[in-house]
Formats: structure tokens, C-alpha cells, sequence
């Protein structure tokens, strides 16, 4: 038997699956179905992959395609841990469309392991929002690092987006304002917009300093704000502000102000 532990997480999005691994099992030889990124943890392993036999060590994000054959071995007797994620191919064919602006349906991993920290972090950060998806916003959280982690990953060569970004942004931005408590999601502004979502991510960002999903929250933290100085309740205020409880709302507050909002109603009250 292997030693070590495989986790698969509880399905949140339609098509993903989650798995976290700490072991020093040799896999066989195997293919799966779906597309799988990843990032290596600790240690290191060895595997057979499309481009040949690979290593990866900590830090790498690791990759593999729909029915390619690769196997996996530990380097060292300390095993490795990773992590990864496993998207059926319809979705991925989806963020290859949107980023080729139609011009691809189809495309695969070209590297099966990466070495780039800028990736590794876009992966941390997805992987936090893919078991976290049921939080308020975190569906637009995954939706943008989605399209951003796979054009990088699979080096896709982005569409030119019209010249008219700032006033398409704009009315993303609009969207949000008019209702910061709306479940809205990345097609929602993307449609709004008139920009795909590719286009829209970036375009955000370079417009208003802010990703989508970061300017979303920013938004209920405002409503929070003035709930809080006029008096309301933290828990209240929480709720109202649209987040999923206090200690949410509470951590939030801090990571922006570096204050609690505990402190800001003593102050305000």
C-alpha cells in the first residue's frame, strides 16, 4: 500500500475536480480523461508525459492532457505532495475560445511541468477559490484566474481587444456599481462590456487597479463601512454587506485597513 494520503475535496463547480496528495506511491502507467494542472509542494517525482520523461520538484506546476500516458515515481524516499486540479474538456475548450476570440476550440499543455513562479502563484490563488467557491464572489474569482492561469499555461496568443477598452470596462464597472450585492458573474461583465472575458480581465485590471472580483469585494466592503458608522451591528452589517458571516466580513475589513471593524465602530460610535 501507498504511503501517504490522497484527498479528493468536495465538487463545487460543475466539471473540476479537486485533489490534494502527500505520498511515496509509484503510479503505473495511466491516462484520464480530463485535463489536469497542478503545483508540486514537496519533494520531487519523476514521470513518464507526452514530451519524454520529466522531473518536477517543489514549486513546479505540472501538467497533462486528455488521454496522454504518463506515470509518476518518487525521486528520494521522502515521497512528494502536490496538488491538482482536473477539468473536463468542454470548459477548457470554452477558455480556449474565449481567449483566441474564436480562433481556437482545441488546444493542450505544450510543457508538462513549468517552472515559472508567476504561474505557481495564479495556481495557488485558483485553487484556494475552486474549494472556496461557495463564498459570495468567489465564482467571479475563479472565473477571471481561470482564463488568465490557461492562457499562460498553454501559451495562447491573446486576440487584439478593441481600442475602446476603457469605455467597455466602464460599463462593467457600471454593472457592479448598480448592484454590489448581485451574484454577478465574469460572462455577466464580459457581456455587459461587449469584451471577452480575457479582454475584460485584463482590461480591469489596467483600467481601475483592481481585478474584477478584488473591486467587487471593495464595493460590499464600502457598504459595509458606512453600515458600520451608522451604528449597525457588525453581524448585521456583515450580512447586509454581503458576505458569507462576521468572521468573513471581519477578515476582510482587516486585510484592507489593518484595523477590525470592531475597533472602527468604537471609533465611529
Amino acid at each position: 500500500m501507498p504511503k501517504g494520503h490522497f484527498r479528493v475535496l468536495p465538487r463545487r463547480i460543475a466539471g473540476i475536480d479537486v485533489v490534494e496528495a502527500t505520498t511515496n506511491h509509484s503510479f503505473a502507467r495511466h491516462t484520464h480523461e480530463q485535463f489536469g494542472i497542478g503545483l508540486v509542494h514537496a519533494g520531487a517525482q519523476t514521470s513518464l508525459s507526452g514530451r519524454g520523461t520529466v522531473a518536477a520538484e517543489a514549486r513546479d506546476v505540472i501538467t497533462v492532457n486528455p488521454g496522454e500516458v504518463h506515470d509518476g515515481a518518487p525521486i528520494g524516499d521522502l515521497g512528494r505532495s502536490w496538488r491538482m486540479l482536473y477539468l473536463d474538456p468542454p470548459l477548457v475548450a470554452a477558455l480556449v475560445n474565449d481567449v483566441t476570440e474564436g480562433k481556437r476550440s482545441s488546444c493542450e499543455f505544450s510543457d508538462p511541468v513549468i517552472r515559472s513562479p508567476a504561474l505557481a502563484g495564479r495556481f495557488r490563488a485558483i485553487f484556494a477559490a475552486a474549494i472556496a467557491v461557495d463564498s459570495p464572489g468567489s465564482t467571479l474569482c475563479w472565473d477571471e484566474l481561470a482564463v488568465t492561469l490557461f492562457a499562460e499555461a498553454m501559451q495562447l496568443a491573446p486576440a487584439r481587444a478593441p481600442a475602446s477598452v476603457s469605455r467597455s470596462v466602464a460599463r462593467a464597472v457600471n454593472l457592479i456599481d448598480h448592484d454590489p450585492l448581485a451574484s454577478v458573474t465574469l460572462e455577466d461583465l464580459a457581456r455587459e462590456s461587449g469584451l471577452s472575458r480575457f479582454q475584460l480581465v485584463r482590461g480591469f485590471a489596467k483600467s481601475t487597479g483592481l481585478t474584477t472580483h478584488a473591486y467587487l469585494i471593495q464595493r460590499r466592503m464600502d457598504i459595509v463601512r458606512r453600515l458600520i458608522a451608522g451604528g449597525t451591528p457588525l453581524a448585521e452589517a456583515a450580512t447586509a454587506g454581503g458576505f458569507a458571516d462576521q468572521s468573513h466580513m471581519t477578515r476582510v475589513f482587516v486585510r484592507k485597513y489593518g484595523f477590525s471593524p470592531g475597533a472602527y465602530a468604537q471609533a465611529m460610535n
